[in-house]
């Protein structure tokens, strides 16, 4: 057995350093995916990100090569939609364009919709799962070849799926198709984490609440009480984020896999 790596600690520049790192993430213009893109752009990875709209992608891709810049990263994008198969096998050829491996993926993109139970249909249901969950999945699968690429048992590859609180406990909001969707998220992680390990680990975030457009409208009703009821007495901050995404793709959270990781001021684990 190799106890080389228990032998003499490292030093946490090195042991929490993602420079260097080929990275993508998807929904990273914006909420808790430029959160995320910006934390590793700042640790001077090379980072890939996604959206549906092209002028987020351009203004992201700017902004944050500005930030990149100065810790020797970089930062591109394209525009997808990975709510199909086709969409995300699209968007898998593009990144492999300019990249023979993958050291992480971020599956962050998602989305919500709440409407009282009665109101609920089968379309706007599927908008969701397709997106939340089939896109998860199918983008891990097409982007296979490149973590396999990058990942050994010593060093892995990382997979991290963005998931949430509501899937972790019932929300108060009636948005049943979400809540579902990142329970399926959760466990689409721990099944992902057994089938793919040693080589690459497969965790997931699951956030409270943050600043984002997903979450304007709450936040403006609700912010206030949502921040008092949460133990910490806040709401979650862009640092918050990308500090947890980074120690997941860091030499030091190459340990860690299956599991479902509640970043939320402790609101749903002593709320």
């Amino acid at each position: 057995m190799d106890q080389s790596a228990s032998s003499r600690p490292t030093p946490p520049e090195e042991l929490f350093s993602v420079a260097g790192l080929k990275v993508v993430v998807t929904g990273g213009t914006s909420g808790i995916g430029r959160m995320i893109a910006g934390g590793f752009a700042a640790g001077g990875a090379h980072v890939v990100v996604t959206s549906r709209k092209p002028d987020a992608v351009e203004s992201t891709v700017t902004e944050l090569s500005e930030v990149a810049r100065d810790s020797s990263g970089s930062v591109t994008g394209t525009t997808s939609d990975l709510s199909s198969e086709d969409g995300c096998a699209a968007f898998a050829e593009w990144v492999q364009r300019d990249h023979d491996s993958l050291d992480v993926l971020v599956n962050n993109a998602g989305a919500t919709w709440g409407v009282p139970l009665e109101e609920h249909d089968s379309a706007s249901w599927d908008r969701v799962l397709n997106l939340n969950v089939q896109g998860v999945f199918h983008t891990t699968k097409f982007l296979l070849p490149l973590l396999r690429a990058a990942g050994t048992a010593q060093r892995p590859a990382r997979v991290v799926n963005i998931g949430s609180i509501n899937g972790l406990e019932p929300p108060i909001l009636e948005t049943y198709s979400y809540s579902a969707s990142k329970a399926a998220v959760h466990q689409l992680t721990r099944h992902l984490a057994g089938q793919l390990a040693p080589e690459i680990t497969v965790n997931a975030i699951a956030p409270g609440a943050f600043p984002s457009k997903m979450m304007r409208a709450t936040l403006d009703s609700f912010g206030e009480e949502i921040a008092a009821g949460t133990p910490l007495k806040r709401i979650g901050r862009a640092d918050d984020m990308a500090g947890i995404a980074l120690f997941l793709a860091s030499r030091a959270g190459s340990y860690l896999t299956g599991a479902v990781i509640p970043v939320d001021g402790g609101a749903s684990t002593c709320g």
